[in-house]
């Protein structure tokens, strides 16, 4: 298996409980924190090349929330969620795994167990 990344920000409690499952199960991996090493163009666009920017945007957090109405209404393509993802990385949907091809947006314990021990 490839080393695993996992994507998020430290006080998430979705990110600590992911954090927490790896632990448990012994599996190392590589902590990226958003607000301290925010994900790069490249690395969104292969992201949403992979599962769609829906999928990445977390429009039911406080981030989205707070946006005004005007600035929710503009992301409506895969360039404007990417803009909106730089700009404000915690509006990215979270955790993100990545392990070689593998990858996963939001913690399912089940999903991320069976998924790991196939890839």
């Amino acid at each position: 298996m490839t080393g695993i990344n996992v994507y998020g920000i430290t006080q998430c409690s979705t990110v600590k409980k992911a954090r927490d499952w790896l632990d448990t199960q012994g599996l190392a991996y590589q902590f990226h924190d958003f607000k301290r090493t925010p994900p790069d163009v490249a690395l969104l666009q292969r992201w949403v090349d992979a599962l769609g920017w829906q999928v990445l945007l977390n429009r039911r957090g406080t981030t989205w929330r707070q946006l005004d109405k005007h600035t929710q209404d503009k992301v409506d393509d895969a360039s404007a969620a990417i803009a909106l993802m730089l700009e404000r990385p915690s509006i990215i949907r979270r955790p993100v795994l990545v392990s070689g091809p593998l990858l996963l947006v939001g913690f399912d314990a089940a999903e991320w167990q069976d998924r790991l021990a196939s890839s």
